[in-house]
């Protein structure tokens, strides 16, 4: 082993004993199979030199020509398919974000078949832009009569008591018990918003095959076109360094502030008697943190399912106010026609806030499940790339970090709610028809 090799060794040999692994370097076992970045493949193949390259292809990626600026110019990002031992899984999504400062940066994927599939899928994709997967909507925005009376209820508030909620499981794991608890919890609390008298509202608990956290979906049933859905997700797990049931992964900012988003919009939802045009559908997804696992089972399977899916909104960190600029939408991996509807949408319905735009990388929130498979998905977030909350993935990513303050989660909840309301109501002249067969 050469100098780098035991630097990097010792440096991981902690996590990897709270993990119930060895700090050695060991053969194959039990194989992975996973897609990545470059500058991720490096930091795996630091942690895991016999790492073994399956492919790669060179995608071009839409980035800001300078910081905040709606201006795009194309770059390229080279993304790998590789086999490793799935042990590794969790230590590279943790030194991901310390080495590289962000999320994720992979993409687990169940077959060998499926890693090398994706690298194909993504290259044509980038050949026949725009993303065509479900009904061009109508950007127009028409629907003021209908958003005003709902963003008036929401409630910074309840925010944070449903982040409180969320950070007070001692993780939230995808392979916990905690984590378990928590998705069972969301999945009831969620529950508990729907009156007796909302029949056309129902939650559903997804279970998934090789891990035991579920994931958590609320549906209101459109009343025009029940075919065509919006979905809205971010993921309910959280990671930090420890043993599965022993680590500390509060997740304050990452992902509860996500969650409590979507639970005040279903919460001011049902207490305004909203009924959407198309279905609408509120997702807490499982396993992000170890390869957008949850995300990505859900998103193939609406594939193969007769919903339409008109537009997808990711909410993953929206609590810590790194930038002066208020809005940050990500421009790689997103659909471009849907990022402007969201800037338009700040500008009407969130008057006096800032909008910037940056680039986080390949697969480094859910959003690119979608994306991947050809749906329009777009990422607001936070803080430009450079400057978001560098606590996640600790036990210091609580409250504290964001002053036990809701205001910037507020504006991504009232930003959420626009977007809902504007799809799900249909533009004018196809209100009140029947609905579509």
């Amino acid at each position: 082993m050469n100098r780098l090799a035991t630097r990097w060794s010792r440096a991981l040999a902690p996590w990897a004993l709270a993990l119930g692994l060895s700090s050695a370097l060991p053969a194959l076992a039990a194989p992975a199979w996973i897609t990545l970045s470059a500058d991720a493949l490096a930091v795996l193949q630091r942690i895991v030199p016999q790492a073994q390259v399956l492919g790669q292809a060179e995608l071009p990626v839409a980035v800001p020509e300078g910081p905040r600026s709606a201006a795009l110019r194309s770059a390229t990002e080279t993304v790998v398919a590789v086999e490793i031992d799935e042990k590794w899984l969790e230590i590279l999504s943790l030194m991901v974000h310390r080495e590289l400062q962000r999320c994720g940066g992979y993409v687990f994927h169940p077959t060998r078949a499926e890693a090398l599939a994706t690298l194909h899928r993504l290259q044509t994709q980038a050949a026949a832009e725009p993303l065509a997967v479900g009904p061009a909507p109508s950007y127009v925005l028409d629907n003021p009569q209908q958003v005003a009376p709902l963003m008036a209820l929401l409630q910074g508030s309840h925010l944070i008591a449903t982040v409180d909620s969320l950070a007070a499981f001692q993780n939230r794991r995808y392979n916990s018990s905690h984590g378990v608890a928590a998705a069972s919890w969301l999945a009831a609390h969620w529950r508990s918003l729907i009156p007796a008298t909302r029949r056309d509202v129902r939650v559903v608990e997804i279970t998934h095959p090789t891990w035991a956290q579920k994931s958590v979906m609320l549906e209101i049933a459109g009343t025009l076109r029940p075919q065509e859905t919006v979905v809205l997700g971010g993921h309910l797990d959280s990671i930090a360094p420890g043993t599965f049931e022993g680590s500390r992964a509060p997740g304050a900012d990452d992902n509860a502030s996500g969650i409590a988003a979507l639970t005040e919009l279903i919460r001011v939802m049902m207490a305004g008697s909203y009924r959407p045009g198309r279905t609408l559908r509120f997702i807490g997804y499982a396993a992000e943190e170890v390869g957008l696992r949850g995300s990505a089972e859900i998103a193939a399977d609406f594939l193969s399912r007769a919903d339409q899916v008109v537009g997808v909104l990711q909410l993953d960190m929206t609590a810590f106010q790194g930038d002066s600029t208020d809005i940050w939408l990500y421009t790689d991996y997103t659909n471009a026609a849907q990022n402007a509807f969201l800037a338009t949408l700040v500008a009407r319905y969130l008057p006096g806030f800032t909008v910037g735009y940056s680039a986080c990388g390949y697969a480094c929130s859910d959003h690119a499940s979608w994306h991947t498979r050809g749906f329009r998905a777009s990422f607001p977030h936070e803080a430009s790339n450079a400057n978001y909350n560098r606590n996640i993935h600790t036990a210091n990513d609580t409250t504290a970090v964001f002053g036990n303050n809701p205001q910037h989660m507020l504006k991504f909840t009232r930003l959420a709610l626009a977007y809902a309301v504007e799809l799900g109501s249909l533009p004018r002249g196809l209100r009140g028809a029947a609905a579509a067969p």
